[in-house]
């Protein structure tokens, strides 16, 4: 159990600073290392006494001369076994853990991978983990498919954890991709501005959906960096962040993703891929404490690698 101790003090020119504050406000400034809806939570637990009384109310104003005590119960372990998987890091401190995930790892536990996760590996990785919301677990704020590789953004504690979903929210977060795509786009570049919700028909695909008919807003802008006879490398970035966003507009213009098992169009490149050649090349994050803008690029795999150098090769003969 961690508590704080706080007494409430005049600031700046005098008591209107501080008189009338809100609790939940005056503990998120006094307690940074903590997010406001971590407060929250504490406080709706009954984890905040307000001059020795249990207080349960996030709104209530504190005064000059009020004392607090909020009380951190000890993390819950969470019920997954840590794995020894290896991790490639980008970027690591206290806050933060950027990856390059490799094919064939999911990111989380779900109904047929109950373990050999991304998950697993970071709790091994982490064995101390603060975590998030008073659980000790990785904070995942945006995922990549089984099979897509690249940088990966995980959060270490309650703080970083909704500093980067803020950022995602608000579109301050750049996230960009590599692809090999079937075809060849007829422009350099375009933006692909269709919502995407899950497959009327197949629950375990999505698809372009109506807005009315539960999709979600989603856009990508792209932009053809090499032409490669009837192949196209082509640089994404996401403006939005849906499940599978990338491969279902690259159907949704003609142009999907190569060696796309669920989305593809099942023809063969010739090359033995693990699964769609689409990497998340390029991360640029604000940390969330220093504010400093953070760019990880992650190495593309030999499979990605070498599929390019064979189109190449085609291209060239």
């Amino acid at each position: 159990m961690t508590a704080f101790n706080l007494e409430v003090e005049e600031t700046g020119v005098g008591e209107a600073i501080t008189n009338g504050q809100r609790l939940d406000l005056y503990l998120s400034q006094e307690l940074p290392e903590l997010s406001r809806s971590r407060i929250q939570q504490l406080i709706e637990q009954g984890q905040v006494q307000l001059n020795n009384q249990i207080c349960k109310t996030k709104k209530i104003p504190v005064k000059v001369g009020d004392r607090i005590i909020l009380e951190i119960p000890e993390v819950q372990p969470l019920q997954l076994e840590a794995e020894d998987i290896p991790l490639d890091i980008l970027y690591e401190d206290d806050q933060l853990l950027i990856l390059n995930k490799p094919a064939g790892l999911v990111v989380h536990p779900a109904p047929g991978h109950p373990d050999g996760t991304l998950v697993n590996a970071v709790l091994a990785h982490c064995p101390h983990l603060p975590g998030i919301g008073g659980v000790q677990r990785p904070g995942i704020v945006h995922r990549l498919d089984k099979d897509t590789t690249g940088a990966i953004a995980i959060a270490k504690t309650d703080l970083a954890y909704h500093s980067l979903q803020a950022q995602l929210q608000a579109k301050t977060a750049r996230r960009e991709y590599l692809g090999v795509v079937y075809g060849a786009p007829q422009t350099a570049t375009g933006i692909i501005d269709f919502p995407i919700g899950r497959h009327p028909q197949d629950r375990k695909k999505m698809a372009v959906v109506p807005i009315e008919k539960g999709g979600r807003s989603a856009i990508t802008h792209w932009q053809v960096l090499e032409r490669l006879g009837n192949y196209t490398l082509i640089h994404f970035q996401l403006e939005t962040g849906r499940t599978h966003q990338i491969r279902v507009h690259s159907v949704k213009i003609g142009h999907p993703i190569v060696g796309d098992p669920v989305y593809g169009s099942g023809r063969s490149v010739g090359v033995n891929l693990p699964g769609q050649a689409l990497h998340a090349w390029r991360l640029k994050l604000q940390h969330p404490v220093s504010q400093d803008w953070i760019s990880v690029t992650a190495t593309p795999p030999q499979t990605f690698t070498t599929l390019l150098e064979i189109l190449r090769r085609r291209v060239a003969t």
